[in-house]
């Protein structure tokens, strides 16, 4: 980007060492991407590789429902057949019926739900490609966590201006226990998050954009700066749509990502200002204001709406849903008058699906044994049980790799409850290939999924967080602006929640902003190339990242639901809010 400029060129008074930068110069502060763009595609399709070569083997495994798979795995297959959500028989009659290959128990009166429709879409595309099982059912949370992983690798490199930083990131993010985990279970966070991770990707994208259109415009007509004048109108911003069509998909799957939208629609615009100032608009950039702004606001937010909208189709096009015909039964309605029948029922059930996530879950008498407050996420204060066998037997066998069905395992053990010996009945569902408890064991066996981020990820990340924003707010670096604002944005916004029982898997929202921070900090570090400090910050690095990739193999038997013994799990058990 920099040149030592011709003896003719320099200003008087100008030393002969200095260096310049052109305007356009400055406006393509992209440059240095642009010259490995198709070598970065190839380690972003390597280490993508490497994240469903991770995430992949035993993906079935459990074989039957797990946590809130029970709502949506079900709701995937109603909307599958219906179009929306139906009611299920209770969970000890639905779940063994599903189990055992036969799924369609569901009953035809419509359900309402607390959260849209665009994750469960996806989870019913797993289904519908290979039935619903538990493979088919976490299917889709396999894609598109390993999506996530890729964007993630697209929005760090756009950031940092480096392939090498952009390629940490998604390695980091490759090495997390709570992405690996989100990755294999059918919930709707991880679609969200690659949504709402892409459209930030996509915002930064529109302002590398806008600014080729600006230096364009410049050379176009022969101009070194626009002199002060607003420069060009540039209404077809095609990244900036693009963002407005992923912040609807990712608010059609939780809610929530309309804070992500708010904050970034307020950075594009800013982005907008900075690039017509270093333009050469001068003063006139605060035009910007009035004139960037309304067009930022129709591709962003009207085209959020309308893509979110979009997300409801399969319960627009039907008659079935759940408030589907409110609008028909109150015509008088302010909503139906404003907006006609079909929109002002698409209104109601929104006003019911608001009232259930927030004003239902604030009331109830107990907090969930997991509640996990959002101050803690970031330190991994509290994880999540997802699915846990206790005390199996040593000696129990294994399920063979030839066994045409699941197989199921049962013993009994005694109870002392308040003096009175009671027998309770256990049983472990084991898919096959499954090995035993092996006899001889020390104890007993169990298998466990946990929500748990890796630890030392989890706790750089947030040292690299505090760094980011001194990098940010006083050495006004841009780049670190973005990734901390993502984060805040949907993680602060928790805070305005904790009346009601929230969760650690939360998180998965979180860690693909703060691992793009993590690798940036490691970008610090490792300097320039061909500096002396590189081998030294090489090392520093290389230890680092040694070292979460250590830990999160130490996770692993404890959150792909292998079968250990119970002092294994035990050693895990680092913090009691782990438990």
């Amino acid at each position: 980007m920099s040149r030592l400029p011709a003896m003719d060129d320099r200003r008087p008074g100008t030393p002969a060492w200095a260096p310049t930068w052109s305007t356009t110069d400055r406006l393509r502060d992209d440059a240095p991407i642009r010259r490995d763009n198709l070598f970065s595609w190839l380690i972003t399709a390597l280490i993508t590789a490497l994240a469903f070569a991770i995430r992949f083997p035993r993906l079935g495994v459990p074989p039957q429902i797990v946590f809130d798979e029970t709502y949506y795995a079900k709701e995937a297959w109603a909307i599958l057949h219906f179009g929306y959500a139906v009611q299920w028989p209770d969970g000890d009659i639905a779940n063994p019926s599903i189990l055992n290959g036969n799924p369609n128990v569901y009953l035809t009166t419509p359900d309402g739900v607390v959260h849209p429709q665009m994750a469960k879409y996806l989870i019913a595309l797993g289904e519908w490609l290979f039935g619903m099982n538990s493979f088919g059912w976490r299917f889709g949370s396999l894609v598109f966590g390993v999506l996530l992983v890729a964007v993630t690798i697209r929005l760090a490199r756009r950031l940092s201006r480096s392939t090498l930083v952009g390629a940490l990131a998604g390695f980091l993010l490759c090495m997390d226990g709570l992405s690996y985990v989100m990755s294999r279970i059918a919930l709707i966070d991880i679609f969200q998050a690659f949504f709402t991770v892409a459209a930030v990707t996509a915002v930064v994208v529109d302002r590398d954009w806008f600014r080729e259109r600006l230096a364009r415009y410049l050379e176009k007509n022969n101009l070194t700066t626009l002199g002060g004048q607003f420069g060009p109108m540039v209404l077809w911003r095609p990244w900036r749509l693009a963002a407005g069509v992923l912040f609807g998909l990712a608010c059609g799957c939780k809610w929530n990502s309309v804070f992500v939208l708010a904050v970034m629609g307020i950075v594009s615009v800013v982005f907008d200002w900075r690039a017509r100032r270093v333009a050469g608009a001068r003063n006139r950039a605060w035009q910007s204001l009035y004139k960037d702004a309304p067009m930022a606001f129709v591709l962003l937010v009207v085209v959020g709406v309308a893509s979110y909208i979009a997300t409801w189709a399969g319960w627009l096009l039907t008659s079935g849903g759940y408030d589907r015909q409110w609008g028909a039964q109150n015509p008088d309605a302010l909503s139906t008058r404003l907006f006609g029948k079909t929109l002002a029922s698409l209104w109601a059930n929104h006003v019911y699906m608001w009232t259930q996530s927030t004003g239902y879950l604030a009331h109830l008498p107990d907090r969930h044994v997991y509640d996990a407050n959002p101050s803690g996420w970031l330190l991994v204060a509290r994880t999540i049980g997802i699915e846990t066998t206790w005390g199996i037997p040593a000696g129990t066998p294994g399920c063979p790799k030839d066994s045409p069905i699941n197989c199921t395992q049962s013993w009994v053990t005694d109870v002392v409850t308040d003096g009175v010996t009671k027998q309770e009945t256990h049983t472990w569902i084991q898919a096959p290939g499954t090995p035993g408890c092996p006899v001889g064991t020390k104890g007993d066996c169990m298998t466990i999924i946990t929500g748990l981020g890796t630890p030392f990820l989890w706790w750089m990340a947030a040292i690299a967080l505090v760094a980011g924003l001194i990098f940010w707010l006083f050495g006004r670096d841009w780049r670190f602006a973005v990734p901390v604002l993502g984060m805040a944005s949907t993680w602060l916004t928790w805070f305005l929640f904790t009346g009601r029982s929230e969760f650690f898997f939360y998180a998965i929202m979180l860690i693909p902003f703060t691992a793009s921070i993590l690798a940036m900090c490691f970008g610090k570090i490792l300097g320039p190339p061909g500096r002396g400090w590189r081998k030294r910050g090489a090392l520093i690095v290389g230890i680092a990242v040694a070292v979460i990739t250590l830990n999160f193999a130490f996770l692993l038997p404890i959150i792909n639901d292998s079968v250990i013994p119970t002092w294994l799990w035990q050693i895990h058990m680092w913090f009691k809010g782990w438990i």
